[in-house]
């Protein structure tokens, strides 16, 4: 007999915490739009969003982007006043879509 210890039950996957959503309507055209960045401060996104931001801008004219400095470090000590503030914030930009880099 093997001195391992055995087990009635090993489930890897836990029960559902909340329903499936369907995902918001998609916003077509980014031409003349209002696109928030959003960001955690981690990995890289210092470098990433000018760079997007100019690809964007190139491509969709009339495109305004509204830089992640706007809406402050999401993931620091104050993340869970921030995304509390978030829809609130987003609506006050007229923010048409989000843009959202997070680091692991």
């Amino acid at each position: 007999m093997s001195e391992e210890p055995t087990y009635e039950v090993v489930w890897p996957k836990s029960a559902r915490s909340t329903d499936a959503r369907p995902p918001a309507p998609r916003v077509g055209s980014l031409q003349g739009k209002r696109v928030a960045f959003l960001w955690d401060y981690l990995f890289r996104g210092d470098e990433l969003f000018p760079e997007l931001e100019r690809e964007l801008t190139n491509r969709f004219p009339g495109l305004k982007v509204i830089g992640y400095e706007t809406f402050g470090n999401l993931h620091g000590p104050d993340e869970a006043r921030l995304i509390d503030e978030l829809p609130t914030r987003l609506r006050e930009h007229g923010v048409d879509a989000v843009i959202s880099g997070n680091g692991c």
